[in-house]
């Protein structure tokens, strides 16, 4: 199964990204978010049916992630010319306000055991990351079906709260003791 682990280091990166904004390659790295949170966000495809609802969604809702002092950070396996052309193309997405990072390699896929061995492409599947870079909660979907902003969010601010947070726990309710 997966490689990462709930309460144990997230395992490093370094990947090339792109912004609408910025035509070229940033490298990013873990150490590069320490000090808050990172939303590491795996999905399979560019230029595909799913993932272009998710990855709009998280932005237009960005402005919530950020009041949780959480970046966001979305990772396929496509490559940086994909993912340019994805936000710039009359099909593609658009301008975003986070980056789309390339995992050309599939080694990050590979650490946080994510890769799909038949598509190989990176998995439906979301990772927590605290501010020491220890990751706190992870998801791994079925590729036919997005992920909610809502429970990311909910999950995010649970682990927050620092308390014991029981089923359908919302922000501003109480704890278990």
């Amino acid at each position: 199964m997966t490689k990462a682990a709930i309460g144990q280091p997230a395992p490093e990166f370094t990947m090339e990204t792109i912004t609408y904004d910025n035509g070229f390659p940033i490298t990013k790295q873990l150490s590069d978010y320490r000090g808050k949170w990172l939303l590491l966000f795996f999905y399979p495809f560019d230029f595909s049916k799913v993932c272009p609802t998710e990855i709009l969604s998280l932005n237009r809702r960005l402005e919530e992630f950020e009041k949780l002092n959480v970046e966001v950070l979305a990772v396929s396996t496509d490559s940086v010319h994909t993912h340019r052309a994805w936000l710039r193309s009359a099909d593609g997405i658009g301008p975003l306000s986070f980056p789309l990072a390339s995992d050309f390699d599939k080694e990050v896929a590979k650490s946080y055991g994510v890769l799909d061995d038949h598509t190989k492409a990176a998995l439906r599947a979301s990772f927590i990351i605290d501010p020491e870079g220890i990751i706190q909660y992870y998801v791994v979907s079925n590729a036919k079906v997005g992920r909610s902003v809502d429970e990311t969010l909910r999950v995010i601010e649970a682990i927050q709260s620092g308390g014991l947070c029981p089923m359908d726990w919302k922000a501003g309710q109480k704890t278990l003791s």
